[in-house]
């Protein structure tokens, strides 16, 4: 048995192994989840059991890419909607760890370069450590992030994993309602059939009367004569036809205004026609608008909604189109076949993963993580391998095409990358922290290790009831902002098996960028006191 601990891929599959079983143990409705594997690499990490940094390397790229992946679209959306209170909220809790940090440093009269370096380990930021010992030009920095480090990645754990429990939130409700704000953007579509008694728009085609473009919604069935059809942009509406639209609410209520009066005779499809939710697959009119594609002039079929990420979107010409878009089609029989594969609907290649995006893609976020940019005077800022590989996900998942590179991943890759990547990280990041946390905490002493996690946790609370009571921020919300405001990787972790919702992964994107910039000009603010 010693023999197979001393062989690196043992000892991680081990800790992996128990960790998951520690995560998964239940106390009072509690439990760590994938955090488990953290506290178990801490004490085999104590006891020599060191997992090679290169694993920590793999796993943050695999967890960082796949969650700036899935969160791109939402992260742009987000920052536009509410990113001056996520910015606000950022900066609160970085200002309040330095004024945490200079006033400890005053009462208990720590020297300022060993300060920085506990605010850099408090709040997990290497690029803050960086800046600090180029600021100060002294090794106590290093000193300092070393003692404060091991509770700073604790500490936000066991806070955001206790933070719903002691404010008794219910994190479903919150992930209910964060739901509901977000489908705010896509009103529910819903189905209404009408006659036609308008004379002014009768013995006139559909496309004369651009229903769509006065109403917003779009007419999916016509019955004229008793004969049921899908309409074409030649198709013309007799007084006592019936028609049936798709659109919001307030669309419905214009095509009432316009065509005439609501009913609730039914319109039954003709047999020679047929209603099919057809996969985009093809990728070649991938980001392409609907109105380019021009199903209605090709094949006369017509689009009466889409399906994204499980949110129905109104199927206007502008609208986009992505890869794993689902669009519910009417359209004859004979047409449907050329609408099929026209579109792709191979459900086959959603379950495929095409290594070669994930590969260019970390490599480009590696290299941009490099980059050194200029601050203040000879002082250079780099966004590091989580900066560099966050940011470039962020913006490929945005994009979604380039060429015949497809940047999304379908979800259940996605999941098992991000897994995989984020159990290596913790398995590699808790052994190596264990090695040298109880060293640490007797040569140092107590104090150090108290102000330290005084500035881990400080600031937490405060934003905390800020963001939550002032702000009356949603709480699966808070919890990604606080782990973002931290730069804390396990942190998200934490979070992410907390709930099934987004919602912080999109917060955490959106906030981290700003944390890491303002976490390095603090800490030089500090260093140079």
């Amino acid at each position: 048995m010693p023999d197979l601990l001393s062989q690196t891929y043992f000892a991680l599959i081990l800790i992996i192994a128990l960790g998951i079983i520690l995560g998964n143990f239940h106390l009072k409705g509690i439990s760590l989840g994938n955090s488990g594997v953290l506290f178990i690499a801490l004490i085999l990490g104590h006891f020599g059991i060191i997992i090679p940094e290169v694993f920590q390397k793999i796993g943050l790229v695999l967890f960082i890419f796949t969650i700036g992946i899935q969160s791109g679209p939402g992260f742009f959306e987000a920052f536009q909607r509410q990113g001056s209170q996520l910015v606000l909220s950022t900066a609160f809790l970085i200002l309040a760890g330095a004024v945490v940090t200079i006033f400890a440093a005053m009462l208990f009269r720590v020297d300022f370069g060993l300060a920085v370096g506990l605010f850099t380990g408090a709040l997990t930021s290497t690029p803050g450590l960086a800046a600090a010992i180029e600021g100060t030009q002294s090794p106590l920095a290093s000193i300092g992030y070393g003692i404060a480090y091991p509770f700073g990645v604790i500490g936000v754990i066991l806070f955001v994993r206790l933070l719903p429990v002691i404010f008794n939130v219910d994190l479903e409700q919150a992930r209910l309602e964060y739901q509901q704000t977000e489908q705010a953007d896509y009103p529910e579509l819903r189905e209404q059939n009408f006659i036609v008694e308008n004379s002014n728009i009768t013995n006139r085609p559909l496309r004369e009367l651009k229903i769509y473009k006065m109403t917003g919604a779009n007419i999916s069935r016509v019955l004229h004569e008793e004969v049921a059809f899908s309409p074409t942009l030649d198709t013309h509406l007799h007084e006592g036809d019936l028609i049936r639209v798709v659109g919001t609410e307030e669309a419905i209520q214009r095509v009432e205004l316009l065509v005439g009066s609501p009913t609730d005779q039914e319109i039954p499809l003709s047999e020679e026609y047929d209603f099919q939710t057809v996969v985009v697959t093809n990728k070649e009119i991938v980001n392409k608008k609907l109105g380019e594609l021009n199903l209605l002039e090709r094949y006369n079929a017509t689009v009466t909604r889409i399906r994204r990420s499980g949110v129905e979107i109104t199927p206007q010409p502008h609208r986009q189109i992505r890869y794993g878009d689902k669009l519910m089609i009417i359209a004859a029989k004979d047409d449907m076949t050329h609408v099929v594969t026209f579109l792709g609907d191979e459900e086959k290649r959603l379950a495929e993963t095409d290594f070669l995006p994930i590969a260019v893609g970390l490599v480009i976020g590696i290299l941009l993580g490099q980059i050194e940019f200029p601050l203040v005077g000879e002082t250079t800022f780099s966004l590091g391998i989580t900066g560099g590989v966050l940011g470039i996900a962020l913006i490929l998942s945005r994009i979604g095409k380039t060429g015949p590179i497809i940047w999304t991943m379908p979800g259940a890759a996605n999941n098992m990358l991000r897994q995989l990547g984020l159990l290596f990280f913790l398995a590699a990041v808790g052994s190596q922290a264990g090695g040298a946390i109880v060293e640490t905490f007797t040569e140092y002493g107590p104090k150090l290790f108290l102000i330290g996690a005084l500035i881990t946790l400080i600031p937490m609370i405060t934003m905390t009831l800020i963001a939550y009571v002032l702000f009356r921020m949603n709480f699966v919300v808070l919890l990604g902002v606080l782990v973002g405001s931290m730069t804390s990787t396990p942190g998200l972790a934490a979070v992410d098996s907390l709930t099934d919702s987004n919602a912080p992964q999109v917060a955490y994107a959106t906030v981290y960028p700003i944390a890491l910039v303002v976490i390095v000009i603090v800490a030089q603010v500090i260093g140079a006191l």
